[in-house]
């Protein structure tokens, strides 16, 4: 008697799980009808930002470049650092590196007499590719400014409004955006937002600077929310020089008539008769 008892109450609590489930399916479909929304088996895939940047140089880099690459390695944790380039003639190999480490974004830097530092913005394997020369470089050791942010925060990517202006800077504001803008899918990123990057053109010429966003006064901590900026580090010019279709080479798109190399400069710096030339 005490089996078959048991039995009914095992019956009897199999069913009333049964009617649970059914009643809460009942009430979702009840709940998509009232609000319009079709259901479908098959859920909406939703778009994913997939962006890592190979970073890398050629010999002859000094002690100064080599912690500019460092300190943006630090700002952007998408970044996947390699080994040193060996010829810088061979160019063409950079979107097969890329490729092999899983990356669609190049920053190359290449040094050149010890002294002058290009710096190469590519996406591959099909470009476009900027090079630029890099000037008035320093890094956050050397500036040692106030300002702080979390190591593998996203960053805010703030372009100025010349941008928009020129072809070029639209390009170089679409290239720059895919390379600097950390997505929320990076496995070392941090979802918090405490720094801002800045780009902004002045003398046909790209200044980038990084700030850090504060939300209240430091010397007043329980005044009222205040959202200043405090300049982090590290700050450099970029001058373009040409931009080309493919991947580090292809057909020139465009090309800045007022860039001038370092060595014609240091030439015509030594030689008085070069002074008028350019």
């Amino acid at each position: 008697m005490a089996s078959i008892l048991k039995a009914q109450k095992a019956n009897a609590s199999k069913a009333d799980v049964k009617g649970k489930g059914k009643r809460r399916a009942d009430e979702m479909d009840v709940d998509a009808d009232a609000e319009g929304v079709e259901v479908t088996g098959v859920p909406e895939k939703k778009k994913k930002n997939k962006q890592r940047v190979l970073l890398l140089s050629s010999r002859g880099i000094t002690h100064r470049m080599r912690h500019l690459m460092n300190d943006l390695e630090a700002l952007l944790p998408h970044v996947k650092k390699d080994s040193k380039l060996d010829s810088k003639s061979q160019l063409n190999l950079l979107p097969e590196l890329a490729d092999l480490n899983n990356c669609n974004n190049t920053l190359y830097f290449e040094a050149r007499r010890h002294e002058d530092l290009y710096m190469w913005a590519a996406k591959t394997p099909n470009g476009p590719s900027i090079k630029l020369h890099v000037q008035n470089v320093h890094t956050m050791d050397e500036l040692k400014m106030t300002g702080n942010c979390l190591k593998g925060s996203r960053g805010l990517v703030s372009f100025d409004q010349a941008f928009e202006e020129t072809e070029w800077g639209r390009l170089t504001k679409e290239v720059f955006t895919q390379i600097f803008g950390v997505p929320s899918t990076s496995r070392r990123s941090k979802p918090f937002i405490d720094h801002i990057l800045t780009f902004s053109i002045v003398d046909s010429k790209i200044w980038f600077r990084n700030f850090q966003i504060m939300e209240k006064d430091p010397l007043q901590p329980n005044g009222p929310p205040q959202t200043t900026l405090v300049e982090i580090g590290p700050r450099f010019v970029l001058t373009p020089i040409r931009i080309f279709e493919g991947a580090f080479g292809g057909a020139t798109v465009f090309s800045n008539p007022g860039a001038c190399f370092p060595f014609f400069l240091a030439c015509r710096s030594h030689c008085p008769a070069l002074s008028g030339v350019g």
